[in-house]
Parts: C-alpha cells; sequence; structure tokens
C-alpha cells in the first residue's frame, strides 16, 4: 500500500502540470503559436480570394508586372507597397503580402491574393476563405 501511495505522490504533480498545459481553443492567438507583436495591428476581416492565370505578366495597377507566385494582393484603397499579414481564421496560416494591385471587384471581398499567398493560406480549392488583414507599416 505504501508503495502505491508513493507512486501516486510521484505522478500527481506530473499530471498537475499536463492539465494546466493544455488549452480548449485551436485559434492560434490564444494558443501562442502566432504571436501578438508579430501580427500588427488588425483593421479588417472579410472574404479573400485569389487570382492569377489570367493575368500572370500583364501589368497591375501600381505599373510593376503581374508574377502568380509572388506574394503580392489586391486591395480596393490601401496605398500600393503597404504590407499586410493576411490570417487564414479556419487554419490559423498567415503570410505577408504586399499591396501592388486594384480590387478585388467581386461582391463583398476585401483582398485578392496572387496564387502564391492563397496557396500557403490553404485557399486554391475553395476558391475563398474568412482572413483576417492585419497591416504591418
Amino acid at each position: 500500500m505504501k508503495n502505491i501511495l508513493r507512486r501516486a505522490a510521484a505522478i500527481a504533480p506530473l499530471l498537475f502540470v499536463a492539465a494546466c498545459n493544455t488549452t480548449a481553443s485551436n485559434d492560434p492567438t490564444t494558443t501562442g503559436s502566432i504571436s501578438q507583436a508579430s501580427l500588427g495591428q488588425e483593421f479588417q476581416r472579410g472574404t479573400a480570394s485569389w487570382y492569377g492565370p489570367g493575368f500572370h505578366g500583364r501589368r497591375t495597377a501600381s505599373g510593376e508586372r503581374f508574377d502568380s507566385s509572388d506574394m503580392t494582393a489586391a486591395h480596393r484603397s490601401l496605398p500600393f507597397g503597404t504590407r499586410l499579414r493576411v490570417v487564414n481564421e479556419s487554419n490559423g496560416r498567415s503570410v505577408v503580402v504586399r499591396v501592388n494591385d486594384r480590387g478585388p471587384f467581386a461582391h463583398r471581398r476585401i483582398i485578392d491574393l496572387a496564387k502564391g499567398p492563397a496557396q500557403a493560406l490553404g485557399l486554391t480549392s475553395t476558391g475563398t476563405g474568412y482572413v483576417s488583414l492585419h497591416r504591418l507599416d
């Protein structure tokens, strides 16, 4: 009996620490997989889409050539060159993009991503996703 009590006393602190270390949330900002400091100031949430196949090599609204693999995006009003962290709210993935084009022109979408960042966020199969935008500069 003493041996069982001794083992239980040795295991109890480990179980306590393990129980304190669990989280009930899959939100990456809660679990710490994305640090709050690196997110930047959140200023917009909504639906993101992606574009690229028909526009590759053409000029963007900023005048540069569009490369669908570049980490770039189109936004209706942000100045060209603005850097944004885009966070896919359904899976917690994030990328940093630079605004170099205007759009999206589809109803209720807040940003159009080039194919590269859309793939990194896991949006290419669904075509759209719910994201948050965090301004970095």
